[in-house]
């Protein structure tokens, strides 16, 4: 148990690395008040002295950011969302109720333009997710960083959402609308769900198309990212980075 908890204030005090210039903080000090352990786990108190500041500052930076790099690079690539059936973008739920009856009347072939050209606009909008999410990281505040390490297994990306979502709306929406105003059914769409939106019948964010698949595709990518961010929390040894290996490896005492 009290190898458990020192290895915790490791890892909160790390955090706090996050915000400060390495010649800013005194990690001696703090390592030495914390792992004091029995002559058992002398190698592991050895193994976290041995880390720099710049090796604990780095490490953490990455694992926040890993899981973000990966879901953009998933995602953002052709078949990212098209091709995955968990990740893929169904038509607007007002259109799902017709779409039986559009088949009928031979106009599947448009509502199979339209979740086509949708998930290729996601597609096409993800990759300018990553500069703000790398960003967001790089501008984390002290009290960010200690919500983060204290948190639950997707805090840091709902630390992302709240930082950039807002942001990324803004470039996502412009070159998913590039892409779905090339299919008549999405402007046909917008047309007649801009006038039911107007009287509270429509959810105001499926009001175009362009608005829904923005939505849509950043609700997966936050999804995805912290799918990824479990993950390497669970078994940051797996993550494949001689970095993260050294300074969570240091910090379990593997």
């Amino acid at each position: 148990m009290a190898a458990l908890i020192s290895k915790r204030w490791i890892m909160l005090a790390a955090g706090l690395a996050l915000s400060l210039p390495a010649y800013a903080f005194d990690w001696s000090g703090i390592l030495k008040g914390i792992t004091r352990q029995p002559a058992s786990e002398t190698a592991t108190t050895s193994s976290v002295d041995a880390l720099s500041n710049a090796d604990i500052n780095a490490g953490l930076k990455e694992a926040l950011t890993r899981g973000a790099d990966a879901a953009v690079a998933q995602l953002g690539q052709k078949d990212g969302f098209f091709g995955n059936a968990a990740l893929k973008i169904p038509l607007p739920p007002s259109l799902q109720k017709a779409e039986k009856a559009m088949r009928m009347f031979g106009m599947g072939k448009q509502a199979d333009d339209l979740v086509l050209s949708m998930n290729r606009a996601a597609e096409a909008a993800v990759p300018e997710a990553k500069t703000l999410l790398v960003g967001a990281v790089k501008e984390m505040t002290l009290e960010d960083a200690k919500g983060i390490l204290t948190g639950g297994q997707t805090s840091a990306t709902d630390f992302f959402r709240r930082k950039t979502e807002a942001k990324l709306a803004e470039r996502f929406e412009p070159i998913v609308k590039a892409n779905t105003d090339k299919v008549g059914l999405a402007q046909q769409y917008n047309q007649y769900a801009g006038m039911v939106a107007q009287f509270n019948l429509l959810d105001k964010k499926q009001a175009n198309v362009e608005q829904y698949v923005t939505q849509q595709a950043l609700d997966r990518l936050y999804t995805l990212i912290g799918e990824k961010e479990a993950a390497i929390r669970a078994n940051p040894m797996q993550a494949g980075s001689d970095l993260l290996k050294k300074v969570f490896g240091a910090v379990s005492g593997k």
